[in-house]
């Protein structure tokens, strides 16, 4: 695929189709649920719900003009933590009702037979087999932009997704049952989608929620250790880090080089990150290069230098 100038501009752009594809799912499903009278379809929307959710969070990630690009990851604030602790306060409140009334059912009907009459049609499991289908082709189609545009963003609503579609085809099959007079499978199926949706929300929040706390990833004397063996450094410090190490990692940190050595800040830099790269798996850094000949009234007056960027500009 060419290269795109703006990845950060389509990545939103495809998020926030990605967002309303969602959202018309949820509808579907939640509306075949409610006519049909199905247990079994309302707990498989709140998986959808949760594929929303994380969309959300990356949609305003990507949208927040106070995040220099690189950090869209790394930048969730108190907006996002609100959004996800209204999440996983419905969630609880959805999947214990659901589990209450699925429960219930089968105590009602203890031989399977005298089961509540899901009125499930066939053209309805026609309408969740092209939902299913369109989430198999939008997964697809993130995946491979996730890839050209090494969108991390992308890469995770893409997988979520597709875990989504896994799950809307075992509900299909449980459906076609259910069609065929087979109505105790409805209650059983809740219970089993109820547990996954909640392993499901937990598998969103373990990504965000490290991120949501801005939880330091690495030691700052671990990275002091590395910077120092840099030939021209002579002190390393503001050392902070974000993220999870092995899946990305945000580095930021400031610099004292030695002044013979300040010419070569660009080579010092994508020295560092090369060595914290090597220790710690995927990583970018962000290095603010004090400058020796700034005026001793203003201290913090330095070079910023970006090595993913691959240029400098004044602080």
């Amino acid at each position: 695929m060419p290269e795109v100038k703006h990845p950060r501009r389509v990545s939103r752009q495809v998020l926030l189709v990605t967002l309303w594809l969602t959202l018309l799912m949820l509808a579907v499903k939640v509306g075949a649920g409610w006519s049909t009278r199905s247990l079994s379809l309302l707990a498989e929307s709140l998986h959808t719900m949760i594929d929303g959710f994380s969309a959300v969070l990356s949609v305003i990630a990507l949208s927040s003009s106070n995040r220099p690009a690189g950090r869209e990851i790394w930048g969730h604030g108190r907006l996002e933590a609100a959004l996800a602790l209204l999440l996983v306060g419905f969630l609880g409140f959805a999947c214990l009702s659901l589990l209450g009334l699925a429960i219930n059912q089968l105590m009602a009907a203890p031989n399977l037979i005298l089961m509540p009459l899901v009125r499930m049609r066939f053209s309805l499991i026609i309408v969740l087999a092209v939902v299913f289908l369109a989430s198999l082709g939008l997964a697809y189609v993130q995946r491979r932009l996730a890839k050209s545009l090494d969108s991390s963003l992308l890469r995770l609503s893409a997988n979520q997704i597709l875990r989504d579609a896994w799950v809307t085809l075992l509900v299909l099959m449980g459906l076609v049952g259910i069609w065929r007079g087979y109505y105790w499978l409805d209650p059983l199926m809740t219970i089993a989608l109820v547990v996954m949706a909640a392993t499901s929300c937990w598998r969103v929040l373990s990504w965000q929620l490290p991120l949501l706390v801005r939880q330091m990833a690495i030691a700052p004397e671990a990275i002091a250790q590395l910077v120092r063996q840099v030939q021209g450094v002579t002190h390393c410090y503001q050392i902070q880090s974000r993220g999870i190490v092995g899946r990305q990692v945000f580095v930021e940190m400031r610099l004292t080089i030695h002044p013979e050595f300040l010419a070569m800040s660009p080579w010092i830099s994508e020295q560092i990150e090369g060595l914290i790269r090597e220790c710690y798996g995927p990583v970018q850094v962000l290095i603010h290069v004090d400058d020796t000949n700034a005026d001793p009234q203003h201290p913090l007056d330095a070079v910023r230098f970006n090595p993913s960027s691959r240029s400098a500009d004044w602080n």
